[in-house]
This record gives C-alpha cells, structure tokens and sequence, in this order.
C-alpha cells in the first residue's frame, strides 16, 4: 500500500498540533552467542555485541526526524532474556552484565535497554533465580537498564513461586533504590503472557524465535484521538465515535509504518513488528484519561470508565490491523499512571482507585503500570496484587503486567516525581486485607481450561 503526498501532510499537522509521535525505534538483539562461564567475559561480549549492533540506531533515527518531520522520541535496545545466556555463569551476581548493558546505552546514545529478564512462568531454573536475585543491585546501579519476569501464561498457569520472589524484589529494589525516589521499580515489571516483540520499556525483551537483529516501532497518538473526539458532537453514537477512532488510529500507524520501513531499509536489519498503543505522556493533551472523558465518562475511573476502555481499545487495533501488515507488540491503550496527567487528576480527586485500574486493565494492553503505593506495603500484599494481575492475564488469554513502586517514606497522598517521560506518580492507597496464607501456599496455579487448545 503506497502512502500518499496526502498522507503525509495530514500527519505532519498531527505532529503539529496534536502530540503525535514515533514513541520509540527499538533494536531487539540476540546475545545468545555472549554466553560464557566468567561473567566479566560475558558482560564484556555483551557490550560489544550492543554497540556493534547499534551504532547507527541513533543517527538514522534522527536523520529520519529531519527528513519527514516526525519526532522519534526514543530510541532503545532490547536483547535476549539474559537469563537464557547465563545459565554458564560461575557467579551468582549478575548485575555486572547489567551495568555493561548501562554503558552499551550510553556508548550509543540510547535511552533504555531491556532485557535483563528471565522467563519463569512453569519453572525456575538456577539461572533464573541468579537473575531475579540480581535485580535489585541491577537496577541500583545502572541508569538506563530495564528488568521483566514473566510469571505466568494462558499455556503453563501462574508460578506461585515466582510470584512470591517478585513481590519481595520488587520491595527490595524499593529499599535498594530508596534514595532516589525507589527509581528502580520504575524499570522492573512483572508480566503474565509476556510477548516477544514488545518495543516498550520496562518490559521489551528479545524473545525466541526472533531473528539476530530486528526493528520494532511503537507509535503512540493520544493527543490526535483526542482531538478527533473533541471536534464530535455530544449526540455522536457509540458506533461513530469508534469509527471515528478507528479511522484515527488507521492514520497514526501509516506514519510509523513509513518510519519503519525506511529504518529497517537504512539500517540492513529486518523489519519487525509495528505496536500501535496509545501510550500517553505528562504532556498537556496527550491522555488516555481525556480520550475516555471525551468519549463521556465524567471523570476517568468513574462508572462506564471500563466500557469506554474497551471500545477504545478494540477500535485502536482495528483501524492499526487494517494499516499495516505488522502489527504487533501489545497494541492498544496504555493506563501507566504516572505518566498521563489526566489519570494523575483523576487519582488526586478520587475517582480512580486501584481496585477500578485493575477492573481497566481487563480491557486496556498490559496492566497496573507506573503506580506509587505506601512504602510500607506488606510483601503479600504486593504478591496479591501480582496474583490477581497474572490470573486476569491468563484467564482471558491476554498480557498484563505489575508495574507498582512502593515509595519507602512516602504516605498515601505523596507525590513521587520523576520527570520527564516518567511523570509524577501520586501515592496510591492499597487494600490492607491480604492476609498471611495465600502468598505462602507456593506451587503453582494450574493452567485454565482454554489453554487446551490444539
């Protein structure tokens, strides 16, 4: 399908005037050949497979912005689960490999790195448990390095195990990173049905089945939807306010489908998929909380808040399937917290509660993501809160994912500022009943009876 003259200047009027953007340009890697059994040596191996690999990624992107005009605001790297190549490491710290992944980023220009991950959805392996043990001082001591744990899928059930080790890392990176606003649980999310080819961070890994070198665009437009909607009459029908979005998100993803095209073609790397996910910014006008509010909902988290959500994010993969051969990642509508001004007013007044981000995330792309709550949240608290994530994911066939920062001196009503794309993140509270049996039981939640598929 050629993209026309036409095309091409409607979306530079988005650009404009609407917040429309390239969210990021990420290189997955894989780095299976790094292995090695000094983990020194394979941090090293690492390094030079990253830069290496990238070193054009930041130039070509930004000789992309200049020539059509579309703003490219990340540009990232994502490698192989490094668990997967750790399984030789004579050590039981992996962090050095983390902090080589910190200087690749730096060395190349990139803003975050993904990957330093393991997969632990039916079992854990002694290589997967060096690398969760690791994350804490991980992400202590790097700037840019991204940490995810799959804990469950549709096919295996939840690791209940692995639930409980993430709930207590995720309080022990609090702890680690506790001088700095708790930082590193804004880099470490726990999933349940994790995909491949996911280009955003925290989560973006470089899964199996993926070729040496790929390039995955996410492209995000909630300022442009929100824009359509507004110029809508407030008699429009449910029908034609999805259309209208349909017809939107279908516009949106004819950009980023020239953009990553052009940037697989200069770079000699195969092109990957094409996530269009509304993922919003601290911007002014750039929300997935206004988007819903222009649809009707008083204010976001307010009755008929889910359904808005699920219309909206039904149509946004719509009208992006029917644009691009390649749509993938996790496409749909992002509900991160800190990063959407409009979730942050509407948490502030009271409107949305934990309890009604988790009905949202039944509906939306992933799941509680970039939420402060009480630094004194209790370790089976925050396992709960993973549980119920994971079993909507599995249940339904479908990625979620915990993304919560428990802020170590902070009480419900703080606000966590991070700046920049991370936002500020209001202190959340949490419901307190968790009790002392679930989290402890162990095992593993067995798969639901719509994984026997074949």
């Amino acid at each position: 399908m050629q993209i026309t003259p036409e095309e091409v200047a409607e979306t530079l009027a988005m650009v404009g005037e609407q917040n429309l953007d390239i969210r990021t340009i990420t290189l997955g890697l894989n780095v299976r050949g790094c292995t090695d059994s000094d983990v020194d040596k394979m941090a090293t191996k690492v390094y030079d497979r990253m830069t290496t690999a990238a070193e054009k990624l930041v130039p070509t992107a930004e000789q992309l912005e200049r020539e059509y005009g579309i703003p490219i605001v990340n540009k990232r790297i994502s490698v192989t689960p490094i668990a997967e190549i750790a399984g030789a490491a004579e050590t039981d710290d992996l962090s050095p490999i983390a902090r080589a992944m910190d200087r690749a980023a730096r060395e190349v220009g990139v803003n975050f790195v993904g990957g330093f991950s393991a997969l632990v959805q039916k079992g854990i392996s002694r290589a997967d448990r060096k690398l969760i043990t690791s994350i804490p001082e991980a992400l202590a001591t790097t700037d840019n390095v991204c940490a995810s744990v799959n804990v469950g899928s549709t096919r295996a059930g939840i690791n209940m195990d692995a639930v409980w080790m993430m709930a207590n890392t995720v309080l022990a990176t609090a702890e680690a990173t506790k001088d700095d606003k708790c930082y590193g649980c804004a880099k470490l999310v726990v999933f349940a049905n994790a995909v491949n080819d996911n280009p955003f961070m925290a989560g973006a890994f470089h899964g199996s089945g993926e070729g040496d070198e790929i390039i995955n665009v996410g492209v995000s437009g909630p300022g442009v939807v929100h824009a359509v909607l507004k110029s809508m009459p407030k008699d429009a029908s449910w029908s034609q306010i999805a259309e209208a979005i349909k017809a939107t998100a279908f516009k949106i993803t004819r950009a980023g489908e020239l953009m990553a095209r052009e940037a697989s073609k200069r770079l000699g790397y195969q092109q990957g998929i094409l996530d269009l996910s509304l993922a919003p910014t601290p911007a002014v006008g750039d929300s997935v909380a206004d988007i819903l509010e222009d649809i009707g909902v008083g204010t976001c988290g307010g009755p008929g808040t889910t359904a808005a959500l699920a219309m909206l994010n039904d149509a946004v993969t719509k009208g992006g399937v029917m644009a691009s051969r390649s749509v993938g990642g996790l496409s749909g509508a992002f509900i991160p917290v800190s990063e959407d001004q409009g979730m942050i007013r509407a948490a502030n007044a009271g409107a949305l509660s934990l309890e009604k981000l988790e009905a949202m995330t039944c509906v939306c792309s992933v799941g509680l993501d970039m939420i402060a709550i009480p630094g004194d949240t209790t370790p089976e608290t925050i396992f709960g809160i993973i549980a119920d994530e994971s079993a909507i994911g599995i249940i339904n066939n479908k990625t979620t994912a915990v993304r919560v920062i428990p802020a170590i001196g902070y009480k419900v009503g703080d606000v966590l500022d991070f700046g920049g794309l991370m936002g500020s993140a209001p202190v959340m509270p949490v419901n307190t009943f968790a009790g002392d049996v679930l989290a402890h039981r162990g095992g593993r939640f067995p798969a639901p009876i719509n994984s026997l598929k074949n």
